[in-house]
């Protein structure tokens, strides 16, 4: 039950955080991409905050130094709840997340999501959503943006069985930039639904970067959900994760 209650007044306060900063969001729009980015992260650091303060949630993370310091890197990222989006922008370079068009319908926050320039893509448009994958993660890349894929697509549950899709690795093997795949165990703690939020450690791990010529797209996705699955059963068997789900019932 405590639980439970923490998560509601988790929610709450992450809804008037951004009500309270929404003044400086819709001041921020007309606002260059490097500026307005830091601003528009202002409500990501409060639901961080929040998480610490309210849900008891912290978080270490391994492999930063896989990452290049001037930005202009593809991340291949397990998504398991709300927190990594949240987190990302913390270590990476004004990110770009390829996400699905209807988020920037949200009130408010679709509008937040906008102005940090994502990938926003019509996942039912089949090869037309792989082309703007493609167009739009060249772009940002070449203006030394960090890219945030999730390869799965959507949020998936811990121990659920993978299904890594090709967008990622097609971009990978199109634009060749730094891939570095990334493993969290955020469902542990923060399950998809948001409740309840269980304290503890969030743990997150950068992989090495992924070599990618002379090597096709199903390649590079192979190994990248490879390294990023053996290392989320490593973050369970070492950390535990209440959450977690078995892949052969």
């Amino acid at each position: 039950m405590r639980h439970w209650i923490r998560s509601l007044l988790f929610a709450l306060l992450g809804v008037l955080s951004l009500v309270l900063l929404a003044p400086m969001i819709l001041l921020s729009l007309p606002l260059p991409l490097e500026k307005r980015y830091p601003l528009l992260y202002s409500y990501g650091r409060s639901i961080l905050w929040l998480a610490r303060v309210v849900g008891g949630i912290r978080h270490e993370v391994r492999g930063r130094e896989n990452l290049p310091a001037d930005g202009g890197a593809l991340v291949l990222a397990k998504h398991q709840s709300t927190w990594e989006t949240m987190f990302l922008p913390s270590v990476l370079k004004m990110p770009a997340f390829v996400l699905k068009r209807e988020l920037l319908r949200i009130p408010l926050f679709g509008q937040g999501l906008w102005a940090i320039g994502p990938i926003a893509i019509d996942r039912a448009a089949g090869r037309k959503a792989l082309g703007q994958i493609l167009k739009q993660g060249k772009a940002a890349l070449a203006a030394g943006r960090d890219v945030v894929i999730f390869p799965e697509g959507t949020r998936t549950r811990p121990g659920a069985e993978p299904n890594y899709r090709i967008g990622g690795a097609m971009l990978a093997a199109h634009a060749h930039p730094t891939v570095v795949p990334m493993a969290v165990d955020s469902g542990c703690l923060w399950p998809k639904g948001g409740f309840p939020l269980t304290p503890g450690v969030i743990h997150v791990e950068f992989g090495p970067p992924i070599e990618t010529e002379g090597r096709t797209a199903a390649e590079i996705n192979a190994i990248a959900q490879e390294w990023i699955e053996a290392r989320q059963e490593e973050l369970y068997a070492t950390h535990g994760c209440p959450h977690h789900v078995s892949k052969h019932p």
